[in-house]
This record gives C-alpha cells, sequence and structure tokens, in this order.
C-alpha cells in the first residue's frame, strides 16, 4: 500500500536498492485504482558487464493474469535517474518489471511510485 504523506500524495518505495543480475518484478501492487496521477522513479547506482543493459516497465492488471505495460523507462547501460509520467488510466494493481541482459551485467538499483489521489 502506498505511505500518505502531505495531503493526499503517496510514495512507496517497490524496490529497494541492492544488486540485481537477472530478470524480474515487484510482485503485485495494490491500492492505486483510486489514484488520479502516477509518476514513477527508477534509480541506477552502478552498471557492470559487457554491454550491460536494463530495461523497466511499469504494468497493470485488471485480472492479476495478463499484464499490460503501461510505461516504459529508457534502456539503461550505466548509472542514472529517471522518472516518468503515466498517463494512461490503470488498474489498481500494478508492478514493476525489468530485464536485464548483456554477458555477467549487474546493475545495483532501486524504484518508486508518487501518487496522488483526485481532488488534492
Amino acid at each position: 500500500m502506498p505511505v500518505r504523506l502531505a495531503g493526499a500524495y503517496h510514495i512507496e518505495t517497490v524496490l529497494p536498492s541492492t544488486t540485481r543480475t537477472v530478470s524480474g518484478d515487484t510482485g503485485l501492487l495494490e491500492g492505486y485504482g483510486p489514484t488520479s496521477t502516477l509518476r514513477a522513479q527508477l534509480d541506477v547506482t552502478a552498471a557492470s558487464g559487457t554491454t550491460p543493459n536494463l530495461t523497466a516497465f511499469i504494468e497493470d492488471t485488471v485480472d492479476g493474469v495478463n499484464w499490460n505495460v503501461i510505461g516504459t523507462f529508457a534502456a539503461k547501460t550505466a548509472a542514472g535517474r529517471e522518472v516518468i509520467n503515466v498517463t494512461t488510466p490503470y488498474a489498481d494493481q500494478l508492478r514493476l518489471r525489468w530485464v536485464i541482459t548483456g554477458t555477467t551485467p549487474s546493475f545495483t538499483f532501486s524504484a518508486a511510485i508518487f501518487s496522488q489521489s483526485p481532488g488534492a
């Protein structure tokens, strides 16, 4: 569940910073249906390997089985931060999915979602 900040703004660290070497996802993140705006931040603090590549996606689902890409971060090959806005309507259930490729790739990264309830 998102953590309430001042007003009706919420922040949730959906992925704590750690080193990852394989593709994966956060698992189900619930409670976003009633929000009116969504911003996602990907923070890559280290990258190594031969031609390392990290691509991350924000996805939603209405049935818990079939996932739809609603936001895509630019591919990362080095340290950097990116924030994207999700402007399309989205379901209550989200996840962050990432794909890591390259030869012995390694990325240290984290992700957070900022949301706002209607009328805030």
